[in-house]
């Protein structure tokens, strides 16, 4: 048996509290490794958490000013020598599909670094990755770790609906971030893909705090209930709405933006069900893309929904924005608006999909030079298309 196949073994049979136990053994013992840890992105994406058995008892690092962050950020093993000691420190990505969650941080001699030891332990630590989203369903340990402070209630809520933060496939990547991370309430983004579509919506959910949170947790979820029967969008759109009509009769309703893409051909279909925003850049020209206005999702009693087409090209991105980014106000009352917003995504230009969130949210935070009094989410869609020849 070989080494990787050795240490392979291990992770998939370990318990899924002892993840890191099991593979720190595995790499000592079959790859000569000095140490070995784990970090994970916390929901911020501002910096790194050592994974301890108890909870926010390691320093964190920067993701923007540690080797363990620019190995984060690049998506590349990183490796320095410290000639001291004789090892190299590598720095892993561990990445499930595209969303991004942490560092597999490995010391090991000099001498046993060679390519394909760094091979080796590319893969262990994308194996890693898939092992903990497995996990997750029946530990805590590694969502403890992401936190770099308390969650409120109505944000473990929201972060426990979402889908993940990023997801890649050859036809597109998609990158997606939520602020503030740790006390968001109503605003949400969902997709799900087949063989030959993309379905994704990006959801602003009215008020604040819990209400807002089982607000959308009902609109999220029905809507999920009724693409799960395989219908079109336009009927996602009718079903979602008369569940929450006949919740709250009104009295509260969600801003939806629902979106179906033909991953062979780039044909699409749109739903504008309220105040999210999409924006195109196609080469270097940056747009919003307008659609025609329909009831937000219940409103008003048995609404009916038209899907509208439109196309992407390969090459496109499409940026998706709620209200609390393109209308936050700053203190002396001037909304960000739409200059300033395709200042920021065209400054983003050159980021991965994954990347291009938190930079324009960064952007958004600096011109407010103030906590945001609103929800604001940012969703990248990077379109790559398919090769119908292929």
């Amino acid at each position: 048996m070989t080494n990787f196949l050795a240490v392979e073994r291990a992770v998939r049979t370990a318990a899924p509290h002892n993840l890191l136990e099991t593979v720190r053994a595995a790499l000592v013992q079959h790859y000569g490794a000095v140490d070995v840890d784990l970090l994970m992105a916390d929901y911020s994406l501002t910096v790194l958490q050592p994974v301890t058995e108890l909870p926010y008892t390691a320093e964190p690092l920067s993701v923007q000013s540690s080797p363990e962050g620019r190995a984060f950020g690049s998506q590349e093993p990183l490796g320095r020598f410290v000639s001291r000691e004789g090892v190299v420190n590598l720095h892993l990505p561990v990445t499930v599909r595209g969303d991004r969650l942490g560092i597999l941080s490995v010391r090991i001699p000099k001498e046993r670094c060679t390519s394909d030891t760094v091979e080796d332990l590319t893969e262990i630590a994308e194996l890693l990755g898939h092992e903990i989203v497995v996990a997750e369903r029946d530990t805590d340990v590694y969502l403890q770790a992401r936190r770099a402070s308390r969650l409120t209630l109505a944000a473990e809520m929201q972060w426990q609906l979402l889908p993940g933060r990023a997801c890649s496939r050859k036809e597109y990547a998609i990158g997606a971030q939520l602020e503030p991370a740790y006390a968001i309430h109503g605003d949400n983004f969902d997709w799900a893909t087949t063989s030959e579509t993309l379905t994704l919506s990006v959801t602003n959910g009215m008020g604040e705090g819990i209400q807002a949170s089982l607000l959308t947790n009902l609109a999220v979820n029905a809507l999920r209930n009724a693409r799960r029967a395989g219908i079109g969008i336009a009927d996602q759109a009718c079903l979602a709405d008369q569940a929450l009509y006949a919740q709250h009769r009104g009295t509260e309703y969600v801003s939806t933006l629902l979106l179906s893409f033909d991953l062979a051909t780039g044909d699409a279909e749109v739903v504008d069900a309220g105040s999210p925003q999409l924006w195109r850049q196609r080469d270097k020209i940056v747009e919003r893309v307008p659609f025609e206005a329909q009831l937000p999702l219940g409103m008003f009693e048995e609404t009916e929904y038209v899907a509208q087409k439109f196309d992407v090209a390969p090459g496109d991105r499409l940026v998706f924005v709620s209200d609390g980014v393109y209308g936050a106000a700053a203190k002396a009352g001037e909304t960000y608006g739409a200059k300033k917003l395709a200042r920021a995504i065209q400054a983003a230009a050159l980021l991965p999909a994954a990347a291009v969130p938190r930079a324009i949210l960064q952007e958004l935070a600096a011109y407010l030079d103030a906590d945001a009094d609103d929800d604001a989410l940012v969703v990248c869609l990077d379109w790559f298309g398919r090769d119908v020849r292929s």
